[in-house]
């Protein structure tokens, strides 16, 4: 195993608090039962955060940050003085990189959309709107608590109040939805002119009310048809398909999600929220956090226990799985040194599967970069497979 090279920095908070849960929801979030304890939660989240840089020694080899993701939950339930407390506190402990992504999800219901150019005086530069539909009908069997006025609405003031950038969060494959009613949702999105668009077809998770009552789903015919037509409609109207549900203009693709998927680094903080850290001494860690609100914040009342609920070491037999399942998530090539430098590996780990899937023409490869082919997208399950432990 040869050294890791530290990857890029990012870090996710998780607010869990929501109005109501969606039935299609398998997101650690909580219904509001009472008012949302916002001051304790910050002063959790910062303390979470202490703990964080010095079990592992964030400070020690310091790296600024590359993006913010607040995520939840409705973390713009929060007030635009609360956010831009948490962000100062945030910079005080880690610098932030210059030009950094700040992104919070937002619903659009008016009460958050009037809160937009208080989160962005906060620190916010970009938004992720969860519309999900137009459709009034949709919307209720989803279980949204907005209306399409509300969503048109809360795209238009992104754009009026000069956000560095923007997000609209659109669904397809709702129960009971037709190919029309599928591409109308796609182009009331499109007229509206968001920078990024996340269209993503609606999938069953365990746990979820829709689990156990499952609706009526378009059937796969159905689905490929939404895809290819709604993908051309996107192509047409200038947004690039840069990975497996995120279409952007130029220079507007999402920096915290690349992150992401070409295997960086990120601190998690708040209820539930993942992490993954890398370290010069060859070690990947896979954090998780206390889930309930409850319980994370007794750690924050009396410090009973720490927010810290597992941490893992990523295995070396597990590191190319891990990295491909993460890289073939975006259409750009991958650098072959990426691998070398982030899992600490040799090429000599993956020669056997990297050898079939080029024969099976899954991947294409250069001198410096692989590359999944149009015939890898198709089969991708069967690609992945190929780089687990057992996949040979």
């Amino acid at each position: 195993m040869s050294q890791l090279i530290p990857p890029a920095l990012s870090l996710y908070i998780h607010i869990p608090w929501c109005v109501q849960k969606c039935p299609y929801c398998d997101f650690n979030s909580h219904a509001l039962k009472a008012d949302i304890p916002e001051q304790d939660y910050i002063a959790a989240l910062l303390q979470d955060l202490d703990t964080d840089i010095e079990r592992y020694q964030i400070s020690s080899n310091p790296r600024q940050l590359h993006s913010i993701f607040i995520g939840g939950g409705t973390p713009s339930l929060f007030s635009a003085k609360g956010i831009a407390e948490l962000l100062q506190g945030i910079e005080t402990r880690i610098p932030f990189k210059s030009g950094i992504e700040i992104t919070m999800e937002a619903n659009p219901g008016t009460i958050e959309a009037e809160r937009f150019l208080g989160y962005q005086k906060a620190g916010i530069t970009r938004i992720s709107v969860g519309v999900q539909s137009f459709e009034q009908s949709k919307l209720t069997k989803l279980g949204r608590i907005h209306g399409q006025d509300e969503a048109v609405n809360a795209a238009k003031l992104a754009h009026k109040i000069g956000l560095h950038s923007f997000n609209l969060d659109l669904m397809h494959g709702l129960p009971d939805q037709s190919l029309d009613q599928a591409l109308n949702d796609l182009e009331k999105a499109i007229e509206l002119s968001p920078p990024h668009l996340s269209w993503y077809q609606l999938t069953i998770e365990p746990n979820t009310l829709f689990h156990y009552k499952r609706p009526t789903l378009p059937d796969d015919d159905a689905l490929w048809d939404i895809f290819e037509q709604g993908h051309q409609k996107l192509t047409e109207a200038g947004y690039v398909q840069y990975e497996i549900s995120g279409y952007s203009k130029p220079d507007h693709q999402c920096q915290h999600n690349l992150n992401y998927w070409r295997f960086g680094d990120y601190l998690g903080i708040g209820c539930g929220a993942h992490g993954k850290l890398s370290f010069a001494d060859g070690r990947i860690i896979r954090t998780t956090k206390i889930k309930h609100p409850k319980g994370y914040l007794a750690a924050y009342d009396n410090m009973v226990k720490p927010y810290l609920y597992n941490e893992e070491e990523v295995a070396l037999d597990d590191r190319p799985f891990e990295f491909f399942m993460n890289r073939f998530r975006l259409l750009e090539a991958c650098p072959k040194q990426d691998f070398l430098n982030t899992t600490g590996l040799s090429f000599e780990a993956i020669r056997k599967p990297m050898d079939w899937a080029i024969s099976m023409n899954y991947i294409s490869e250069s001198e410096t970069h692989w590359q999944v082919t149009e015939k890898g997208k198709l089969f991708l399950n069967d690609l992945l497979e190929a780089f687990m432990v057992d996949g040979e």
